[in-house]
């Protein structure tokens, strides 16, 4: 069943358009994200299914009934800040108590509901603490419960772990996605993590210029992207400009003609941007019916579990490709600067994204070896 609906809702600042037509069906019980760069306009989305932006057009729906005329404090939804905003006077439980208290709940009821949401964020020794004697991470918690005391319908999340550091923030992703799974609520979050996104989501819309470039389960978002932004911003990405030679064959910058699967509607001469993941890039081990193109090793990143490898085509162009550690004691070495190598990979792993002057306006940005390619915070 539908959780959430909006119809081609917009948001414009004076002259600034934050929201552009956008569109999307969230579903009872699914962990949604909003992932895209700051200014894309997915903090705006979430404060209009708050009730605390109004749409400049367009209507929204929570579980099926219009709210575009209903106040924040009478829908029933519930957020959760960066900033956590807990009331330093209060002890935990009273932090969690507090809206009950509003609403003027019976005493036994809030007293019942504050231990369950005690023990549903493993908080119950920490009942009586305040605030400034807790840590970051049970800070994040003290929120979440207080947001999800009050049984909302739906509950918007944004950027909530952002300021955590990133052992606590990994860790806080598998609780808060196993918090969902328990009590079911469907959660609407907001993040320019991709890789937060990927790992929590059921599914993602991605966002750029007010609007949703793309939106589907992390597997095909990730796997599938549809515009040469999407594979740019998720993760990292070799991004390639090309020409259409023939049915199946495109030659790319240094010159070298290479067998990729093409969507419909392209032609022999057609300008296009193809996409080959790192992960997706073998070095010397090639296997029967791989792509196959010589090098020389640019740069070696060691990483822990990968080692990243920049290669050198020639004439300019360049790829990545991402070794994983296996059951080697040490770090394979083999991938040092100046050496020559064969890379290659399977053409079904080559996508085809559009027509490369389509995004003219637009380019995506280059992965500079040696530095991840993260958005900024919003």
């Amino acid at each position: 069943m539908e959780a959430i609906r909006l119809e081609q809702v917009s948001k414009r600042f004076g002259k600034e358009l934050a929201v552009d037509d956008v569109s999307l069906e969230i579903e009872k019980g699914e962990f949604f994200s909003l992932l895209g760069p700051s200014g894309c306009g997915k903090t705006t989305t979430l404060r209009m299914l708050a009730g605390f932006e109004q749409p400049t057009e367009g209507s929204i729906m929570l579980e099926g009934e219009p709210v575009d005329e209903i106040p924040p404090y009478r829908r029933n939804v519930n957020m959760v800040f960066q900033s956590y905003a807990l009331f330093e006077h209060l002890n935990v439980a009273d932090n969690i108590a507090f809206g009950l208290k509003r609403k003027k709940v019976d005493k036994e009821e809030i007293r019942r509901r504050v231990q369950d949401a005690l023990e549903l964020v493993s908080l119950e020794q920490r009942a009586k603490a305040r605030p400034n004697e807790l840590s970051g991470g049970q800070m994040q918690r003290v929120a979440l419960a207080r947001a999800l005391v009050n049984r909302p319908a739906v509950l918007l999340l944004d950027e909530p772990l952002g300021a955590l550091d990133l052992k606590l923030r990994r860790q806080m992703q598998g609780e808060l996605k196993e918090i969902q799974r328990e009590v079911g609520i469907t959660f609407v979050y907001v993040t320019h993590d991709q890789e937060e996104a990927l790992a929590m989501s059921d599914r993602i819309a991605v966002m750029r210029d007010g609007r949703v470039i793309q939106c589907g389960v992390p597997e095909e978002v990730y796997e599938r992207p549809e515009e040469p932004f999407v594979a740019g911003f998720i993760g990292i990405s070799n991004l390639m400009e090309g020409t259409v030679v023939d049915d199946g064959k495109i030659r790319i910058g240094n010159g070298a003609v290479v067998p990729v699967p093409l969507p419909e509607g392209f032609s022999a001469g057609s300008k296009v941007q193809i996409s080959v993941r790192p992960e997706k890039i073998a070095l010397d081990e090639l296997e029967d019916g791989m792509v196959s193109l010589k090098g020389k090793i640019e740069q070696r990143i060691y990483q822990g579990i990968n080692t990243q490898v920049t290669v050198s085509l020639g004439d300019g162009a360049r790829l990545v490709a991402l070794e994983q550690q296996t059951y080697r004691a040490e770090a394979d070495s083999r991938w040092e600067p100046d050496t020559e190598v064969t890379v290659g990979w399977h053409p079904e792993h080559c996508l085809v994204l559009r027509e490369a002057d389509e995004t003219a306006s637009s380019p995506p940005r280059r992965f500079q070896p040696g530095r991840q390619r993260l958005p900024l915070e919003s």
